[in-house]
């Protein structure tokens, strides 16, 4: 079992291995706009779900009126 865990999450090592190489590749002057594109990307997809699960809950109550 420990085995599976040992491939998930970099630990200490890998961690500042990929922030190295990631500077390299990108840059000191990308890293931010790429954190903001990251950003925007999660806000859109949280607002999405928002939008989706009140979607679902308004056709829930819908229903339920129509049966009432």
């Amino acid at each position: 079992m420990n085995s599976i865990f040992a491939i998930g999450m970099p630990g200490g090592w890998e961690w500042i291995i990929i922030i190295l190489v990631v500077l390299i590749f990108f840059g000191a002057k990308k890293i931010p706009e790429l954190a903001r594109g990251l950003g925007r990307g999660i806000r859109e997809f949280k607002d999405a779900t928002k939008e989706i699960k009140k979607d679902i809950e308004d056709s829930t109550n819908v229903e339920g009126e129509k049966k009432a």
